[in-house]
């Protein structure tokens, strides 16, 4: 099981590996709810300085640094800053100063990214219903992108699933009729009372909670998941120059001349590249394995 709370680790993890830079750390000192005032203590006020730290997953503006208290005084406005939510901490919670990417902005580029490789990649559903010799067309959810298999259970003891044959797909059903306005019609022989089970491709989901497991969550394969990934992080890594991220003012960074301006876009192209490849191998396999089809029959 791979969770989102761990796959937002290993974007890190190789990100660090690009920019050579280890985020400054240190701790808090005692509990910070999520009305606390506008001071929270920390261990260390060693290379502190006005601006943005992250306690957990919470952006907070430090207005300035109470150096003698060993305390950061935060801006009215600097809770929950830039779209992170204001958070109950635990004392000893990590604090990130001045985080290069932080972990909200690498959730996003997961989400981006898994929401972006449809329809190379796709998930995939199963729905039930019982099938009625009186009636050809039952509602499908609004998720079925794609038929992939039709199939009924048998009677007797083997517990058979007896692939449907001819049917048909219609994602543009009127919505007066079915609500969903997607529908599957059968055309052969189903014994009655049967229940009929649609195995459909849909969007991959994106994840939400530190715990949602990728695989039940997103409805893409394991095996996709070094694609999201390679993803995540070209779309972070695009926006940065890694080999000059070491530097700490403008005069420092263009005095050294052995890395050249745009050493980081070679490796968001290198990346990219990467995460293409993948994501070809990975839509070949799943088309292999279920072809999606409009329409079944004999």
């Amino acid at each position: 099981m791979t969770t989102f709370n761990e796959m937002v680790d290993e974007v890190l993890l190789n990100l660090a590996g690009y920019t050579m830079r280890q985020d400054r750390l240190t701790y808090l000192t005692s509990a910070v709810t999520s009305t606390s005032g506008l001071s929270v203590g920390i261990a260390s006020v060693d290379n502190v300085a006005r601006g943005l730290v992250e306690i957990d997953e919470e952006l907070l503006f430090v207005d300035s640094v109470n150096r003698p208290a060993s305390s950061l005084v935060i801006a009215p406005f600097g809770r929950g800053y830039q779209g992170t939510t204001a958070a109950t901490h635990a004392q000893n919670a990590k604090v990130t100063i001045a985080p290069t990417f932080p972990r909200v902005a690498v959730k996003r580029a997961i989400n981006d990214t898994i929401k972006a490789v449809y329809p190379q990649l796709w998930g995939i559903g199963n729905h039930t219903f019982t099938y009625s010799p009186a009636v050809n067309t039952y509602s499908l959810p609004s998720a079925a992108e794609g038929i992939l298999a039709v199939s009924f259970s048998s009677t007797g003891p083997t517990q058979e699933w007896v692939p449907i044959r001819a049917w048909r797909h219609d994602p543009m059903a009127n919505t007066g009729s079915f609500t969903s306005g997607n529908t599957i019609s059968l055309y052969s022989g189903v014994e009655p009372g049967r229940t009929v089970q649609v195995t459909y491709s849909k969007e991959a989901s994106p994840l939400v909670n530190n715990s949602d497991d990728f695989v039940a969550v997103s409805g893409l394969s394991l095996s996709t998941k070094d694609v999201i990934i390679y993803g995540a992080v070209y779309r972070l890594i695009s926006f940065v120059d890694p080999s000059r991220l070491t530097f700490t003012s403008a005069e420092a960074d263009e005095a050294d001349r052995t890395k050249p301006i745009g050493s980081g876009s070679n490796a968001a192209r290198f990346i990219f590249s990467l995460y293409q490849q993948r994501l070809q191998e990975e839509a070949g396999r799943l088309q292999g394995k279920y072809p999606v089809r409009l329409h079944y029959t004999r």
